[in-house]
């Protein structure tokens, strides 16, 4: 550790990793999040349909939750994250994702520059990089539920398309197979004291990780504590009806030689326990049952009560 703070890798994207930042950030300075870019939906798969950048929408999310907490950084974070109005072409995209890619395109094409510079002007309390230096495309084999259906199993592309299709995702595999990784991103992985996955999408936000080769063998040669913090209640679209037991089965499927030491899970939204508790053992993992969702009732993870549960496994104050 250094000074006293974890350095912590945080993977993931979107509201997940947004929520993992915000309790991550209340423990350490020394934070860095590795952000999936397979996002082809709205306002980044319009900008990625037309110019040959990363897909901003996740990074302008893990930025914003990063932002400091000076007046000045949080007008600035609440212009990152405002969506310009209107019915024409520039309706619906949030400021941050054009500031983003006009930085990477001045830049001539350095995201992690761009990344940089903006989360500097933030005042952020960590850093952001991109998963691979490319965009990425997720291809899945989505199992339909429905009897009557000729073809039980197809094969989907596209992290939107995959949220929206009916029935259990099987297989998940990302385009590229191989893809370029900065070496910023495995210089933190070496150098971490915690590694984290989750909450967040299962198969289009946790998962595409692992299944990165030179992230991968980063991870499973890395010396970090590695930490799941689990969802508090199964996806519509990709996870329905899943248990917190059977998302950990499927991340297990996963992990391809990555050692995972502590498992998260909020103590009221776990039915079965034993049954939890027996797959955590499964994978050579301690388990932690704490209250970490939102106090109203509301499916969302509580920064405060995440980042104890979260201090109390990496013996922070």
């Amino acid at each position: 550790m250094t000074g006293g703070e974890p350095r912590v890798v945080a993977f993931g994207g979107g509201h997940g990793l947004a929520a993992a930042l915000a309790a991550w950030r209340r423990i350490t300075t020394e934070l860095t999040a590795v952000v999936t870019v397979a996002d082809d939906g709205g306002s980044s798969g319009r900008i990625r349909r037309e110019m040959p950048v990363l897909p901003p929408g996740d990074l302008r999310m893990a930025l914003a939750a990063l932002a400091g907490d000076s007046p000045r950084t949080v007008e600035l974070a609440a212009l990152l994250q405002h969506r310009l109005g209107g019915t024409g072409v520039l309706a619906g995209h949030p400021v941050g994702n054009l500031m983003l890619t006009g930085l990477a395109e001045m830049h001539r094409g350095d995201v992690t520059r761009a990344l940089d510079e903006l989360g500097e002007l933030l005042g952020c309390a960590g850093r952001v990089l991109p998963m691979a230096d490319v965009p990425l495309d997720l291809v899945a084999r989505v199992e339909t539920t429905d009897p009557d259906d000729p073809e039980r199993s197809r094969t989907i592309r596209g992290q939107v398309a995959i949220a929206a299709t009916p029935g259990r995702v099987r297989e998940i595999l990302v385009s590229p197979p191989d893809p370029p990784v900065h070496p910023a991103v495995l210089e933190a992985i070496a150098a971490a004291d915690v590694v984290s996955l989750g909450p967040g999408s299962w198969y289009t936000s946790v998962l595409p990780h692992l299944l990165v080769p030179k992230l991968r063998a980063a991870l499973a040669a890395a010396q970090a504590r590695v930490v799941v913090v689990l969802n508090l209640v199964p996806q519509p679209g990709e996870t329905d009806g899943f248990s917190p037991e059977e998302h950990l089965t499927v991340l297990r499927a996963h992990l391809g030689g990555v050692a995972l030491h502590t498992v998260i899970a909020d103590a009221d939204s776990v039915v079965d326990r034993r049954g939890l508790l027996s797959a955590v053992r499964e994978c050579g993992a301690e388990l932690v049952l704490a209250p970490v969702a939102e106090l109203d009732g509301a499916p969302r993870h509580d920064p405060a009560r995440l980042s104890a549960a979260l201090a109390s496994v990496v013996g922070a104050r």
